[in-house]
């Protein structure tokens, strides 16, 4: 396994951005006919994560023409960003923090933010930065009730509780929210299009998104009526938004468990990256990113609860050789960084059968239980899940702003 995986990895000049591409040119025949390249993360809160990916965004856009950075962030607070990174004069610290996740609010991803302005001042097309999460639509709900003046208080005030809901953190809302907000929706529907009112449209739908997650559990006898299951597939549906522009070409920041292509839940909650590998077949390329061991940051529970006041610990984990723990082979396959494609070529007999089993990977999400977060793996088939993994031997904590 070691030997197909060595033959195939293209090796990396290491992962300071800025070190230019030419390492990663060989991965160019891979992404041919490609317009959205899912790009993910094992962990929210490793500083080498956000480096691997800083430099495939500079292959993606410099090299292969890439006009879009999409996040798993807010939709609707993700406007500011993207105004900084095409030449507007807000704060990007700022603009960061508004999008209410902890984990983009780093050293790492202001870099990424200040590397897309630099980008975009020379550029002739340029760069977006979209979020493409429901999640903290206040901004939307702001840009409305300024829109529809005199409507607003009628239409917007059964809305207000969702200016500050957190998933996870409280009960869920009243069913009824979600009502309310597609009220909105087919109110600006019937009205005239225009600019001005399209813009309204587009908030009003980031709203509705928002008010159908906050108001389902999330857990059910019926996947089908969770948060997981409505969440992923707005995650799709707003970056098939972006795709509607057929010059559109999308490079894809979110966790593994989104950007694969298979599902959540024991197989009954299919990921975007399956979503957009059925709607889009070959045109989208998931691009796993996994680690052999080191550091990361994430929230730690108290008696099943997280406290949104306290800030993320440090975890750190070794590196685990089992044959069924996919890093192990990873990390004797090459001592450094390097990508490897999955799709095509030829395989042994002994490879394929690897790559169609079902094995396990280290996967972290915000949150981290204290005594059993070594023991944290997810399932998965690679031959099914990913078109591709970029392997980092070891991680360190990211950096908070």
């Amino acid at each position: 396994m070691a030997e197909w995986l060595e033959s195939r990895a293209i090796p990396l000049n290491g992962l300071k951005p800025g070190a230019g591409t030419a390492d990663l040119a060989p991965f160019r025949a891979a992404l041919d006919g490609v317009r959205v390249v899912g790009v993910g993360e094992a962990t929210h809160g490793s500083r080498e994560f956000f480096l691997i990916r800083h430099r495939l965004l500079e292959f993606l856009v410099e090299e292969l023409g890439f006009t879009t950075l999409a996040v798993e962030a807010s939709a609707s607070a993700s406007r500011a960003v993207d105004d900084y990174v095409r030449g507007g004069s807000g704060d990007p610290v700022e603009a960061l923090a508004g999008l209410g996740f902890w984990t983009l609010h780093t050293e790492e991803m202001l870099a990424v933010v200040q590397w897309l302005r630099d980008h975009n001042r020379t550029a002739a097309e340029k760069v977006r930065f979209v979020g493409i999460d429901p999640q903290h639509p206040a901004a939307s709900l702001e840009a409305l009730r300024t829109y529809l003046g005199d409507d607003a208080p009628d239409l917007l005030d059964p809305l207000a509780p969702l200016a500050g809901k957190r998933l996870g953190i409280g009960p869920a809302l009243d069913r009824r929210i979600e009502a309310d907000a597609r009220r909105v929706e087919d109110f600006l529907t019937g009205r005239a299009s225009g600019p001005e009112r399209d813009e309204a449209l587009a908030h009003a739908r980031i709203v509705r998104q928002s008010a159908d997650l906050s108001s389902r559990p999330f857990r059910h006898s019926d996947p089908a009526e969770t948060v997981s299951v409505a969440r992923d597939r707005y995650l799709a549906d707003n970056l098939d938004l972006l795709l509607a522009d057929p010059n559109a070409r999308i490079a894809l920041l979110a966790h593994n468990g989104h950007i694969m292509k298979g599902s959540h839940s024991g197989g009954s909650v299919p990921a975007m990256g399956r979503h957009l590998a059925q709607r889009h077949g070959e045109a989208y390329y998931a691009l796993g990113v996994l680690f052999g061991e080191g550091r990361f940051r994430a929230r730690r529970p108290r008696f099943g609860k997280v406290n949104p006041s306290k800030p993320p610990v440090t975890f750190r984990v070794p590196l685990v050789h089992k044959p069924t723990i996919v890093e192990g082979h990873l990390a004797a396959a090459s001592p450094g960084e390097y990508v490897v494609d999955l799709r095509g070529g030829p395989r042994p007999e002994a490879v394929a059968q690897w790559l169609g089993d079902s094995l396990y990977m280290r996967s972290y999400g915000a949150v981290a239980r204290r005594f059993t977060y070594k023991l944290s793996y997810t399932s998965t088939v690679l031959s099914e899940h990913f078109d591709g993994i970029a392997f980092v031997p070891e991680t360190t904590a990211s950096t908070a702003l």
